[in-house]
């Protein structure tokens, strides 16, 4: 695989970890679990942007992974937006 192929990959994976860390999936580097889903939105639309520009100047492997990548982010944002939709709607109930 070239450089800049592994480099790439490298980008993408680490818009992912950053991403699962604002999904409050995975502790951030200090140990601590905080959402911030608005920074997973910007994350996910970055990736998006990724896959654009690159289309046709990358191999299948990185596109496949990317959109494997993304499919993920989204399911789990929607899940996790949800999740707070739910909590606030319950706690204006009571």
């Amino acid at each position: 695989m070239e450089k800049n192929d592994q480099l790439l990959m490298q980008l993408i994976y680490m818009f992912h970890t950053s991403a699962n860390q604002g999904l409050g999936k995975i502790a951030d580097p200090n140990g601590q679990v905080i959402r911030n889903l608005e920074y997973v939105s910007q994350t996910i639309d970055l990736m998006e942007m990724l896959k654009v520009k690159t289309k046709g100047n990358t191999t299948h492997e990185i596109e496949k992974l990317l959109d494997g990548m993304l499919s993920e982010l989204r399911l789990n944002f929607m899940d996790e937006g949800a999740k707070s939709e739910n909590k606030v709607e319950r706690e204006t109930k009571n």
